[in-house]
């Protein structure tokens, strides 16, 4: 059975869950996921994670993003972006230099209201699905965390690209929204393309056309995700035996941290957190 990651550069139109189910097809692999949901107008970086490899999407979904953004000023939509109903449009008199003054005020720790038109719950309720039926309701910010945040090029005099590094949870849309309301003219998102997501960039990316192609030689093998960590093989067949049965290791010797656990066959086993040179499992990842 096919198991690995095999990172889409998704086309605009298609919603992530869309280009999990046209692998679901290809890959005739049932289990399924991604690493972060782009909007339909969105294009770039999908992590798609296919068979066992499953049991990774929630490192994934909690890592650094980062995106070439376009902000529109002098426009504001119900979406936040230009695919929704214009509410309010205004003169836009801001230059280079004004946004480039706008963007230092949200880099760091931000506090960011959540869109309506988004999938975050309240009350048992999505807030698009509230959205859609006409009603708004209050919205509690919460922390995001802009790593970096710059000024690419000015397109026009109301169209600004940007890039942004940002934290899980990050409404770029919503980052496009305040700054045109710190500018007092109104802004909104134009374009989105992800270009890096959970380690991976858009070199590594491959179109859907490739996927149906090239099938299963396209996939990445899990432990690419943790690329980042150190290695460890176990020392014995006994210790290898504990990593399988869930029970910890001792490495006197090994320094505090997260690594990567490999059988003596070479099979990736676990991500492991190291302390006291006694190694617990984080996740398990051999088995069916």
């Amino acid at each position: 059975m096919p198991n690995g990651i095999v990172i889409i550069d998704k086309p605009a139109g298609w919603t992530s869950m869309d280009v999990c189910a046209k692998i679901r097809g290809i890959l005739r692999e049932k289990r399924v996921g991604h690493g972060g949901t782009l909007d339909p107008m969105a294009t770039g970086v999908l992590p798609v994670f296919v068979g066992r490899a499953t049991r990774a999407v929630e490192f994934a979904e909690n890592g650094r993003k980062e995106y070439d953004a376009g902000l529109r000023l002098g426009l504001t939509t119900d979406t936040q972006d230009v695919t929704g109903t214009v509410l309010e449009t205004r003169p836009v008199t801001a230059g280079r230099e004004d946004v480039e003054a706008a963007l230092a005020g949200f880099r760091g720790d931000i506090q960011q209201v959540p869109p309506m038109y988004s999938a975050v719950k309240i009350q048992g309720k999505k807030l698009y699905e509230l959205a859609r039926r006409g009603k708004e309701v209050e919205r509690k910010p919460r922390p995001v965390t802009i790593y970096g945040l710059e000024l690419l090029e000015a397109e026009s005099e109301t169209d600004f690209r940007l890039r942004c590094l940002c934290s899980k949870g990050t409404y770029i849309r919503t980052l496009c929204h305040d700054v045109g309301q710190a500018l007092g003219c109104g802004g909104t998102l134009y374009s989105l393309r992800r270009t890096m997501a959970a380690g991976f960039t858009l070199a590594e990316a491959v179109t859907l056309e490739e996927v149906q192609e090239k099938g299963e030689s396209l996939l990445r093998p899990l432990d690419s995700l943790f690329a980042g960590y150190p290695a460890l093989t176990v020392r014995s067949p006994g210790q290898e035996k504990r990593v399988r049965c869930g029970n910890p290791i001792s490495l006197p010797g090994t320094a505090d941290g997260t690594y990567r656990i490999y059988g003596q066959d070479g099979e990736f086993l676990c991500l492991s957190r190291g302390a006291g040179g006694t190694l617990t499992s984080i996740k398990n990842f051999f088995g069916a």
